[in-house]
């Protein structure tokens, strides 16, 4: 963590485009984040995720359009790129963007500047962009699905976020910043944190990375139980005995209901963020909701 607090301290006040490589739930919209509040930029960090909607959606959502640009479009409205003037735009999972799209991202880039939707008039804009992926973008290139030379206008300044498999010394320090902030948002004091709890976590590989941590840290502050049996909720089988596993998972299902309409509610109920914040795919989030008939 230490490693990745001083790159990103050092690149954050630099003007250049940053690409942060890692896997799901490693962090990279936090480190985004980071970079985008030590540097001098004045503006509105902004985030969009690349590969949840169609090309002409994109477009429209980065560049905005006029009044009568197509069907359904009653009022001119401004894009992403807008909003982000003076600022940051975080250009999550980059590696998904459809090819048409990579397109006018590179224009856009060596011009600056963009054309809304439906319009022939153009505008200039000053953005920093920081994208991310959890794909291989060499491979990507390789196999025909990334254009390279957007590939290069991007890759100027690369940071690589590890898994949490590969840094677990970084546990404890993770787990006192997860406490120290999800109890206060539950209304739960601060518990100690045990030497025990922490063995338990070291032992497990966390697939899911400090995204997963995060919800099983919530999960034990909610439970108000030790960490070994919180990790019973999450991909770990075998941890509670054949005579309780009935009541065990009455139990954890209850907790993850309490717990997903928690983060739905902490991100202003908005599904797509609260399934990425989950390591969820909407579909299933919508899917629990309706089981659960919360609207």
């Amino acid at each position: 963590i230490k490693n990745i607090c001083r790159l990103i301290h050092r690149v954050a006040p630099m003007p250049s485009t940053v690409l942060i490589e890692g896997e799901s739930g490693t962090g990279k919209e936090l480190a985004a984040r980071g970079i985008h509040s030590l540097s001098q930029r004045s503006g509105s960090f902004v985030p969009v995720n690349c590969g949840a909607m169609t090309a002409e959606l994109l477009e429209s959502e980065l560049f905005g359009h006029v009044k009568g640009a197509f069907t359904g479009a009653r009022q001119a409205r401004e894009g992403l790129f807008a909003y982000a003037d003076g600022g940051t735009l975080f250009l999550d999972e980059i590696g998904e963007m459809p090819l048409s799209m990579q397109t006018h991202l590179l224009r856009v880039l060596e011009a600056r500047c963009i054309r809304p939707v439906g319009s022939n008039q153009e505008k200039n804009v000053d953005v920093r962009i920081v994208a991310a992926t959890n794909r291989n973008l060499d491979s990507a290139v390789k196999e025909g699905r990334f254009r390279e030379d957007l590939f290069f206008r991007i890759n100027v300044i690369a940071l690589r976020m590890p898994p949490l498999r590969e840094h677990k010394e970084d546990l404890p320090e993770l787990v006192r910043y997860f406490m120290q902030t999800l109890a206060p948002e539950l209304g739960i004091p601060i518990p100690e944190i045990r030497s025990s709890d922490i063995s338990a976590l070291m032992t497990y590989d966390w697939p899911g990375n400090v995204r997963e941590l995060k919800n099983v840290i919530e999960r034990c502050l909610l439970l108000n139980a030790p960490a070994a049996q919180c990790l019973a909720g999450s991909r770990i089988s075998g941890v509670e005995d054949a005579d309780s596993a009935e009541s065990g998972s009455m139990l954890l299902e209850a907790v993850e209901k309490k717990h997903i309409l928690h983060v739905l509610k902490m991100n202003n109920r908005n599904k797509s963020a609260a399934a990425r914040e989950l390591g969820i795919s909407r579909k299933t989030l919508d899917r629990k909701i309706q089981a659960w008939g919360a609207v």
